[in-house]
């Protein structure tokens, strides 16, 4: 994990630290710890720094709309934030909020993915550096989700049976994903790569990896173990900000989030793309090749199948395949130039 982020875990309240045990015992990610905590910080200071055990469902309600209506938080932002506050209600302060009255939801618009065309994503793929090409390929050729590849294990990849693993993926689930064949001889070369950086790591005294809940404890032995290890290692080691201890964590995800922004700009695409674009990719040209939607939604891993529908509205030429009449008119060759005094027949 990265160090500089160790100082967002150093809380100086004690009510806060209460929190942040409370979280930490229920094994919720790094990232979560942080989010939640934020929240929760935020919600004390919009209240003039009242303890939460004097407030409650209204005052929650007053803070949510404020993120609606002033601050024009996304839906996704306003949840996250209400989940913080579920959490500390119902765990820490055992006070479920239940309906939160005259709370303002923050509307989330209807609007389809960013896809790339196969030309753009084989455009893209060759302008990704070094480090992040194997990523970038497999956040397409899978459909993997930018996190659920960072956190690649080795013994999750499946070469004889050309699958992945995905272990605790977004709502704690588990599912298997194709792995293409045109990355199995890269990413055994890779895979060579970061063996040689793992039994540098262990000679000189280093080689743990970050375990899952209780495995550490359980087994010992498990944190310095090949099969453990993340498919992409980061290139220094760094400070657990929970244990304090030197590990070689996975790829910092905004670095893959940045070379993707710089592919973009060399490859001359203007599309508002980003790491999930290509899992948007992955799901639209499957379709397009047609594979079974009920296939793709287990590829993805979405619990609703009207999830995975919306790439099939992607599919469709413009407006539903409506054939507009405008084609029936047999129009002339357009006007030119800026007068515009020459117009087809047909529209005179």
């Amino acid at each position: 994990m990265d160090a500089r982020s160790s100082h967002s875990t150093e809380l100086s309240s004690p009510f806060l630290r209460r929190v942040q045990a409370a979280i930490r015992v229920r094994h919720y990610s790094i990232r979560t710890e942080r989010a939640y905590l934020g929240w929760i910080r935020r919600f004390i200071l919009f209240h003039g720094k009242r303890h939460p055990q004097q407030m409650g469902g209204r005052e929650v309600a007053r803070f949510l709309t404020y993120l609606a209506v002033e601050r024009r938080v996304s839906p996704a932002t306003q949840n996250q934030a209400l989940n913080a506050l579920n959490f500390l209600y119902r765990v820490v302060l055992e006070r479920p909020l239940g309906e939160l009255e005259g709370m303002v939801r923050a509307r989330k618009p209807k609007r389809l993915p960013v896809v790339l065309t196969r030309e753009e994503v084989r455009a893209l793929l060759r302008e990704m550096d070094g480090p992040y090409w194997l990523p970038a390929c497999l956040l397409y050729g899978s459909g993997l989700r930018l996190m659920e590849c960072l956190r690649l294990r080795v013994m999750h990849l499946d070469f004889e049976h050309r699958a992945i693993q995905v272990i605790d993926g977004k709502g704690a689930k588990d599912r298997v994903v194709v792995l293409p064949d045109e990355l199995i001889q890269p990413l055994r070369r890779h895979l060579a790569m970061v063996k040689a950086l793992h039994d540098k790591d262990l000679a000189d005294g280093f080689g743990e990896v970050y375990l899952p809940y209780a495995l550490a404890r359980k087994y010992p032995r498990a944190a310095k173990a090949w099969c453990w290890q993340y498919v992409f290692p980061a290139r220094c080691r760094s400070v657990d900000p929970r244990s304090g201890v030197m590990r070689r964590h996975h790829l910092d995800e905004k670095g893959l989030q940045r070379a993707l922004q710089r592919a973009l700009r060399r490859a001359g695409i203007e599309k508002p793309a980003s790491c999930h674009t290509l899992r948007h990719s992955f799901a639209t040209h499957l379709l397009e090749r047609g594979m079974d939607i009920r296939t793709v939604q287990e590829q993805l891993g979405h619990k609703d199948l009207r999830t995975t529908q919306i790439y099939t509205h992607v599919l469709q030429r413009g407006g539903n395949a409506v054939r507009s009449p405008l084609a029936d008119l047999a129009l002339d060759e357009a006007p030119v130039g800026p007068d515009q005094k020459s117009r087809p027949k047909a529209c005179r």
